[in-house]
């Protein structure tokens, strides 16, 4: 299926590997020009490298973090974007006694206030122009909370709402605001995820991949390829009347109805 975006420009944040690169190797297959950042230079050097020589379309590499102010800036300069895919580490896993405000500030900062900022740093031009689009990175949390990912629980449900009501207001003016809510895949998360897990339960990696992957309908851990494609779906043409959504990715896993 043609996207219907070729020659567009889009800003991919954390996207030197894991779901960030597979929304970044779907939108350069479609033809869309890239800025792509993540923290680490060699792995985002080696992402777009090969991006650039598979799909032959423009890439920009910003490295640098997405959550602090001068990592904003230093992207948001090479702007204006046509489409923008929001997205950041998670942080660590634990109980609710573990964590202090300091720990949720972190945690916001990254995973909803970051976010926040880059769409009131684009929407403005999209808007002027009668066309954007914008896809945050979630998580399956928002829907059915993780109880050893308080954290994220929080600062993700948060970024949520603001989302619910600014896609509305945009929606108008041709620009779009939806969730991709991933579930398990198969991304350095999930890795260190199953980690704690061996750690804490003294059994094989392979062990634990095994038993969290049987409580996935589909049996398997998702894959960043596939990620990415509904991501550039939802960027597409296509996708103009899809507003406000929080679509899940997650092999079935999340046990409801709406």
């Amino acid at each position: 299926m043609d996207l219907g975006i070729r020659g567009k420009r889009a800003l991919v944040c954390a996207s030197s590997k894991g779901l960030g690169r597979g929304c970044a190797e779907a939108l350069a297959e479609a033809g869309v020009d890239l800025v792509m950042n993540a923290r680490g230079v060699e792995a985002l050097e080696a992402t777009a490298a090969d991006i650039r020589a598979r799909c032959q379309v423009s890439v920009v590499t910003v490295a640098g973090d997405i959550t602090s102010e001068p990592g904003r800036a230093a992207v948001l300069a090479h702007g204006p974007f046509d489409i923008l895919v929001t997205n950041a580490g998670g942080p660590p896993p634990g109980m609710w006694s573990d964590w202090g405000r300091e720990d949720f500030i972190k945690a916001l900062d990254a995973n909803m206030l970051t976010p926040i900022a880059l769409m009131q740093a684009v929407l403005p031009g999209m808007m002027a122009q009668g066309w954007g689009r914008v896809v945050n990175i979630t998580s399956v949390s928002v829907k059915a909370p993780v109880p050893v990912l308080g954290l994220s629980n929080a600062a993700r449900a948060g970024l949520t709402g603001f989302v619910a009501g600014t896609a509305r207001q945009v929606a108008g003016k041709g620009v779009t605001i939806n969730n991709l809510l991933p579930g398990i895949h198969a991304t350095d998360r999930a890795i260190a995820l199953d980690g704690a897990v061996v750690k804490a339960r003294g059994i094989s990696m392979e062990d634990a991949i095994a038993e969290r992957a049987a409580t996935i309908p589909a049996g398997r851990y998702g894959t960043a390829g596939e990620f990415g494609a509904a991501c550039a779906f939802l960027c597409s043409q296509h996708a103009g009347f899809i507003v406000g959504q929080n679509v899940l990715l997650d092999g079935g896993a999340t046990n409801t109805t709406m």
